[in-house]
């Protein structure tokens, strides 16, 4: 499994790894149980390589922060989405001490934390983008 075969669907919780194409949209497999689904061509479906996080400076690829909180937790599941607010702004503060604090919500850190275990417990243990293609080899 890849971190480029990780999506989001939209109004569904959990992550999900893509499988095939379909007639009617994508299907999909669940991280959590193994359980296979139709995703319709309608659904919002976000690609976890495609996401980034706000910082002061340049935006941040949601795969270097997951890549940050493994350093950080040394490979082991993070803390809980579960927690207080406070809890998970202290925590992501020293995991991406530069994010923006006033673009970045609770609700996008614990989503990022729950996608971030979810993987872990998936046995996810790098988060590489795609390579982009150099000039010359275009």
């Amino acid at each position: 499994m890849e971190f480029k075969e990780i999506l989001a669907i939209s109004g569904m919780p959990g992550l999900y790894k893509y499988v095939a194409q379909s007639t009617k949209g994508i299907i999909v497999e669940s991280l959590a149980d193994g359980h296979r689904m139709n995703a319709s061509a309608t659904s919002r479906v976000s690609a976890l390589s495609e996401i980034s996080m706000f910082t002061e400076g340049e935006d941040i690829a949601l795969a270097d922060v997951f890549t940050r909180m493994y350093e950080y937790n040394s490979g082991k599941e993070g803390l809980s989405h579960k927690e207080s607010a406070d809890k998970m702004k202290a925590y992501f503060a020293e995991v991406l001490p530069e994010y923006d604090r006033e673009r970045v919500h609770v609700s996008d850190i614990k989503k990022a934390l729950s996608w971030y275990n979810i993987l872990v417990a998936a046995g996810l243990k790098e988060f590489k983008l795609p390579e982009q293609p150099t000039a010359e080899e275009e």
